[in-house]
């Protein structure tokens, strides 16, 4: 099991292995979804679904089982990645948002998307998503990542080409890699998500890890 694990990231420790993880590896458990670069994560706020964004829409999973509940396509003036997904209060809803910025708002008891937004006011307006850079003078071919980056415990963790993790100490210092020898796209970003002592890390061909952070 161990090293089964260890096919699926290699850690590096710089500095010797003296040095104390700041991510414990391996990974603790992997998530599938559809074979797609995962760009963008959300918890639900009761933690029993996993919302995945694609750059083939999105998917919902079941995070007890594993198991996929729902698909959300997004298709949107010509793209169809979903870089920033998101859940509302009570996780009754989900919105995806693409290169252009066009919001699109799912039901999560049916999967359904919802013909008008007006009721949603927990969605990101025109100008939050054009802040995050997400707007109509994009191209379909840029990427926008919007989870590159977080802070744990005074390390910053942060994501950097061919889809490694970076931890860096409050020097500048890196003190660990992430490394995913199965990444195929050099520009590929991992979106990051801290979650109740979980670091969640997204990989190119569909996969969600979950490390402890002690």
């Amino acid at each position: 099991m161990r090293l089964h694990a260890a096919l699926l990231c290699t850690a590096t420790l710089i500095g010797g292995a003296a040095r104390a993880q700041v991510v414990t590896t391996p990974a603790e458990r992997t998530i599938r979804t559809t074979k797609a670069e995962v760009v963008s994560l959300a918890v639900a706020p009761k933690g029993d679904r996993l919302l995945v964004g694609l750059n083939k829409g999105a998917e919902v999973i079941d995070l007890e089982s594993g198991r996929k509940v729902f698909t959300l396509p997004y298709a949107e003036d010509g793209g169809s990645a979903a870089y920033y997904v998101a859940f509302n209060d009570n996780g009754e809803y989900a919105v995806l948002i693409g290169h252009s910025g066009k919001r699109v708002v799912y039901s999560m008891k049916d999967g359904k998307p919802q013909p008008s937004l007006q009721q949603h006011r927990w969605v990101p307006d025109p100008r939050a998503t054009k802040a995050m850079g997400l707007d109509m003078a994009n191209s379909t071919f840029d990427r926008f990542y919007q989870q590159g980056e977080l802070k744990h415990e005074g390390h910053t963790l942060r994501a950097v080409k061919n889809g490694t993790v970076e931890v860096v100490g409050d020097d500048g210092k890196v003190l660990q890699k992430l490394e995913f020898p199965e990444n195929k796209d050099q520009h590929h970003r991992a979106p990051l998500l801290a979650w109740q002592g979980k670091l969640l890390v997204g990989t190119d061909d569909g996969r969600v890890l979950l490390y402890a952070l002690p």
